[in-house]
């Protein structure tokens, strides 16, 4: 039996969470995730999903067998193959009319201009330790005026924190070049979870290598992120809905039950911050 697609009857089950109109307005909005592996690749389904009609999207990577316990596209059929042709495949797959610009060397400083050229919204689906990159577009986010959002997995929940135009920016934030490279980790997840709900349970830290840029993951965390970072999305792309911006945030832990509403004004420069920095470079021996 031959099936056409139809961009209406597809989404038709989203009316009612948002008006026909708006599901218009969703269809027109482009999106750039960088980074497709853990929750960029699950970012981009459920962003397909919702109705989203264009990306712009960036990897270098390929499939392999680590990847399975929490990558949409990994699985035995894919592995070795590059990440993004294995994701725009199944972007298409959902929605056959998507316009899809690829980046398959990554987000450089020669493509970030044409990478985040005529987007609406960024959400970050780099690796934990890509610092220089992240870095690098969310300034470029903040001169142009794009929205951008980070759901970040942890343990068994998701951190949000979204950098509106006009507020808080990345850098002022995380402050990440406050202190030596060996401190960027550090700094990077007590400020995406300043309340740390997820070390209650981590019942392994040698798991836990921050210096080979090694550490745990779970599907559970990468779905919840993709799930809220949609939700961000939508209110944003929409208009409506209350946006916390940095440096307000939430962290949610699935395992805990527990919802935390964030707040670190002056975010890493807060004083509460920098003790938690302190004892934490202190354990670690930096």
């Amino acid at each position: 039996m031959m099936f056409s697609f139809s961009y209406a009857e597809a989404f038709s089950r989203n009316i009612g969470w948002v008006t026909r109109q708006e599901q218009i307005t969703l269809r027109s909005k482009r999106i750039a995730i960088a980074g497709l592996g853990g929750v960029g690749g699950v970012h981009l389904l459920t962003l397909c999903r919702l109705g989203i009609g264009g990306f712009h999207l960036s990897d270098y990577d390929a499939f392999s067998l680590v990847n399975f316990n929490r990558q949409a596209g990994a699985s035995v059929s894919t592995l070795g193959q590059v990440k993004l042709d294995v994701m725009t495949r199944q972007a298409l797959d959902i929605n056959p009319e998507l316009v899809v610009r690829g980046f398959a060397n990554g987000v450089t400083a020669e493509n970030l201009d044409d990478f985040l050229d005529g987007v609406d919204l960024y959400i970050d689906g780099l690796d934990f330790f890509a610092f220089e990159a992240r870095r690098r577009v969310f300034d470029a986010c903040a001169r142009k005026g794009i929205p951008a959002v980070t759901a970040a997995p942890l343990g068994m929940g998701a951190a949000v924190l979204n950098f509106l135009p006009g507020e808080m920016s990345f850098e002022e934030y995380f402050r990440l070049a406050d202190g030596p490279e060996a401190e960027m980790p550090l700094r990077f997840l007590l400020g995406l979870a300043p309340t740390r709900l997820q070390m209650r349970y981590l019942v392994d830290p040698s798991a836990i290598d921050l210096a080979n840029h090694k550490g745990p993951s779970t599907i559970m965390a990468c779905q919840l992120c993709a799930g809220v970072a949609a939700t961000e999305a939508l209110k944003i792309l929409l208009g409506r809905g209350t946006v916390r911006a940095a440096p307000k945030g939430y962290h949610f832990d699935a395992y805990r039950n527990k919802l935390a509403l964030t707040w670190r004004p002056g975010g890493n420069s807060n004083l509460l911050q920098r003790v938690l920095i302190a004892l934490a470079k202190r354990k670690l021996g930096l």
